[in-house]
């Protein structure tokens, strides 16, 4: 049985060509790339001829459904640039190709965040569903925060070997991706007609703080854990705080002009 690597890029040079080096094993590596403006497609064509441009985004869950029409082989495994396939996970892969038994596997990631592996705080193993036959399960088109769908109930089951995951650059890079993820929460959850408040992304921002340096043991994690607590629960109020604007607040006066 035959698998795909399957990737979906956007500017992403400094971490392509290691994340395709991990994948030289495969059948077949699929990039569909967003629009870069730096060297991505290039490096992409020294390991692949099946590249393809979609600058017309429709949010992440439409992306990953288009990279999967152009697969040819019998399994997919979904990557993005910024993880690894450890040379463990690569047999495990293998191996379960070999069964040809329809299913989905999850992978058990690990991720690299400020300056150390992050081992707690509700990270890891953080199991992510990544491998699937082709055409028997697929992304939704939810523009974030996608998620493979199983119609076909098939059986998940969990693989061995570390995914590693270079999460985020420095802090600016955690900003400006966090950033993004509330833009597209709100807009999603306003198109639904959901309407948000500041009380409401203060609570959910506080329990996320207590949820992951405290009940996922983020403390073990040293002064990263109390970083990332501290962040996702600043990351969680934005979000709600988006919501609020977007659903809540009034329009500026016609033209910009101000009662004076």
């Amino acid at each position: 049985m035959s698998i795909a690597a399957v990737l979906i890029v956007k500017n992403e040079q400094d971490h392509l060509p290691a994340c395709l080096e991990s994948l030289d094993w495969v059948d077949e590596i699929v990039v569909v790339d967003a629009g870069s403006s730096d060297g991505t497609r290039e490096i992409a064509r020294e390991f692949t001829d099946k590249v393809a441009l979609e600058e017309d985004w429709q949010g992440f869950g439409v992306q990953r459904q288009r990279a999967e029409a152009l697969v040819e082989s019998d399994w997919i495994l979904m990557v993005d640039a910024d993880e690894r396939v450890t040379p463990a996970l690569r047999e495990s892969l293998r191996a379960a190709v070999a069964q040809d038994s329809p299913a989905i596997y999850t992978l058990p990631r690990l991720s690299w965040c400020f300056g150390g592996f992050i081992r707690h705080s509700g990270w890891y193993p953080d199991r992510v569903a990544r491998l699937y036959p082709r055409g028997r399960a697929g992304y939704n088109d939810a523009l974030v925060h996608e998620k493979l769908e199983n119609p076909e109930e098939l059986p998940v089951r969990p693989l061995e070997g570390d995914l590693l995951h270079y999460t985020y650059r420095d802090l600016r890079h955690y900003l400006e991706k966090s950033a993004h993820y509330a833009q597209a929460w709100a807009e999603q959850r306003a198109a639904r007609g959901k309407r948000g408040s500041l009380a409401a992304g203060i609570g959910h921002g506080i329990g996320c703080f207590l949820r992951m340096y405290l009940l996922k043991a983020g403390f073990l994690d040293g002064r990263q854990g109390l970083l990332l607590a501290l962040l996702s629960a600043h990351s969680t109020f934005a979000k709600y705080a988006d919501l609020w604007v977007r659903t809540r607040t009034s329009p500026p006066p016609e033209g910009g002009t101000r009662d004076r």
